[in-house]
């Protein structure tokens, strides 16, 4: 291996869902076998059937799975895996776990233990930037023992300040306080899920940047003192520190600011002897002054964004400078072709705080890999139809990517790939995505890292259709209810064939609004059909069969692809990131539905529910108390997440009906108001 230059021929790959998949991919491609490790909740896991061989490691629980570096070296050694590809997260960056593997003989497809020791620790990694020449954001990098030591410091460092988790990753064990009370309740919350996510308590304190950028440099530096960085990510667009949404390169530098920040990057990887591909962060201010942020040793998983405009395998790289390879690519031959945006697909419901959703996949086909238009698209998943999201780990589905010439081609392809996901069985947020690729400020690329707290400060809402689309929703909608009509009508076994022409008058109830539409003209072996509404008359032409789980076609000659549920008498449509009911119906029977009552839905304000499966952490309230709006009421952990409940408004506990401990399904009650 590393001396000889031979590339392995058998590695395994310590992880699962997407990055499993992912890195199996490139070895299929290199000619490597691969051994998938999995826990119970993974038997079926689209991972372990792609990999040449599989091995069990335990129980569904990360911890006694997934984290256990014994169960992981015990399976090199029975499968004879010469080296290890350990993904993100779980093992990725435990510098112990290297050296076990390397005390075994095993090669860690990443870097040595000093980088990632060194790198690692959040503040271990600030002072060695900081003797290092980098920049660094202000704050207080030595261990905080207790709240009343964190308020001392941030009043000196002054608000707002951001506390973290040393050991921290993912967004977790992180919050912002600009005040004192914030800064209380942020360290004990920092702190319990530090501990719980990493077993590591240890939080510091720096100063909060506002409206920073989040701007991160992708390198790769071998054995042989070759160093090189491939660019930037812009990753702004993140929702409680986790990012959602990222692009390369970043609508925000320029020439000279990407060539500093990406010889700081390279230098910072010199200096800490690094070998493998790597990830400096930095925290870019309005004015493009940049601060060290931390260095991840390890492949990101925003990593599709820098292959896609670069053209460089990074788990390639990976594997051959573990190898022992030098590197094949100079500085000079890094070309940034194009725009790449890359959407994080999530099991979470984004009109219910974006709290996790778990379930069963019961429909799930992704837009096709490859050219969209004048875009390709790429879609990195480790799930199929069928598959279960767990409460065991990542609610992440898939990753999907948008290839184009420009920023707004990539933008626009990303928003007709997400109207072509098709996803059934939980909740999940491509309707949160597709209304971000609309947002005016995204389209311009004002972007910061308080973006989504600042654009839906109330949460996100289901938005306002606007009338044009509620048009297009009932063109749509009659369409479809015609060829079905024409189907029903023509079908052999029917007792009483129709003998005339289809009626001409309908009437399209979308959203609880009502749309006259009249049928034109109907070309049945062209496909074609002219159907006025709103004063204006379109051209539908599309090939749609009823019973099709889609419609694709265009109207007055536009593409339009819209996805399809069947609703009692009615179909449900996404169209642009929206779903709308709808029901088409006679004119006589239109007068009628009119008539009808709606149901009202139950009043639940005066119960705490639980929005999500998940365990109750604590209750911070009693039956009888007085609580005012703004206070916490309960929280409750959900992979991996501890999420707060707070009142709405002032009011009294009547009732608890939980208590520490307790397994809650979503809707639960946890207490009730008088």
């Amino acid at each position: 291996m590393p001396g000889g230059c031979l590339m392995f021929k058998k590695i395994l790959i310590a992880n699962r869902g997407e990055i499993a998949c992912r890195v199996i991919k490139t070895a299929r491609r290199m000619g490597i076998a691969t051994v998938a490790v999995y826990s119970e909740a993974d038997r079926g896991a689209v991972h372990v059937e792609m990999a040449d061989e599989a091995v069990a490691i335990g129980p569904s629980a990360a911890s006694d799975s997934y984290l256990v570096p014994e169960k992981i070296l015990a399976a090199c050694r029975a499968t004879g895996a010469e080296a290890v590809h350990p993904g993100y997260g779980f093992l990725s960056e435990r510098a112990s776990f290297c050296e076990m593997l390397e005390a075994e003989g095993i090669v860690f497809i990443g870097p040595k233990p000093r980088a990632i020791r060194a790198m690692g620790d959040k503040i271990q990694s600030k002072l060695f930037a900081k003797a290092a020449g980098v920049s660094i954001v202000p704050g207080h990098l030595g261990i905080i023992e207790d709240a009343d030591e964190a308020v001392r410091i941030a009043a000196g460092i002054g608000y707002p300040v951001m506390i973290k988790a040393s050991a921290g990753g993912g967004g977790k064990g992180m919050r912002i306080a600009y005040n004192e009370a914030e800064c209380r309740d942020g360290f004990e919350r920092a702190r319990s899920e530090a501990q719980s996510s990493f077993g590591d308590d240890r939080l510091f304190v720096e100063k909060f940047i506002v409206d920073p950028r989040h701007i991160e440099i992708q390198v790769l530096a071998d054995a042989h003192g070759n160093a090189i960085h491939l660019g930037e990510r812009e990753c702004s667009i993140q929702r409680r520190n986790q990012k959602v949404v990222e692009e390369a390169p970043s609508p925000f530098l320029d020439a000279a600011t990407r060539a500093a920040m990406g010889a700081e990057a390279v230098a910072l990887a010199r200096a800490v002897d690094y070998q493998s591909a790597g990830t400096v962060e930095f925290i870019v201010d309005a004015d493009r002054n940049f601060y060290f942020l931390e260095m991840n040793t390890r492949l990101q998983v925003e990593h599709p964004v820098t292959e896609l405009v670069t053209g460089v395998d990074l788990v390639e790289q990976m594997l051959r400078i573990a190898a022992g390879e030098p590197l094949a690519i100079a500085q000079g031959d890094v070309v940034l072709d194009g725009w790449a945006v890359e959407s994080r697909i999530y099991a979470e419901d984004p009109f219910r705080s974006f709290l996790p959703s778990i379930g069963r996949l019961t429909r799930y086909r992704p837009p096709a890999e490859g050219p969209l238009g004048t875009a390709t698209v790429r879609n990195d998943t480790g799930v199929t139809e069928g598959s279960e999201i767990s409460m065991f780990y990542d609610p992440m589905i898939a990753k999907l990517c948008t290839h184009a010439a420009t920023r707004a081609e990539a933008i626009a392809a990303m928003g007709a790939a997400l109207s072509r996901f098709e996803i059934d069985g939980i909740e999940h947020n491509i309707p949160f995505l597709a209304a971000l690729m609309r947002h005016p400020r995204w389209q311009e690329g004002r972007l910061s890292t308080a973006f989504i707290a600042e654009e839906f400060p109330n949460g996100f809402e289901r938005p306002v259709a606007s009338e044009a689309l509620q048009q297009r929703a009932a063109l749509i909608a009659t369409a479809t209810e015609l060829a079905r009509h024409q189907r029903l009508d023509r079908h052999v076994d029917r007792l009483r064939p129709h003998g005339g022409q289809i009626a001409r008058d309908w009437e399209a109830k979308v959203d609880g609004a009502y749309w006259a539409v009249t049928l034109e003209r109907w070309d049945v072996e062209r496909g074609e059909m002219d159907l006025r509404v709103g004063g204006t008359t379109s051209v539908v032409a599309s090939r749609y069969h009823p019973g099709e789980a889609s419609f694709s076609g265009t109207i007055d000659g536009t593409d339009v692809f819209v996805q399809l549920r069947d609703r009692p008498n009615g179909v449900a449509l996404f169209l642009d990131g929206l779903w709308f009911e709808a029901r088409v119906m006679s004119p006589a029977v239109a007068a009628l539905d009119r008539l009808m009552l709606e149901r009202v839905p139950a009043d639940t304000s005066r119960l705490l529910l639980c929005p999500m499966p998940g365990l109750v952490v604590s209750i911070a309230v009693v039956a009888g108390q007085a609580v005012k709006a703004g206070e916490t009421l309960a929280v409750v952990e959900a992979m991996k997440m501890e999420n707060v409940l707070r009142a709405e408004r002032d009011l009294v506990v009547a009732g608890i009906d939980a208590v520490p401990g307790d397994s809650l399904a979503v809707d639960a009650v946890i207490m009730t108001f008088e």
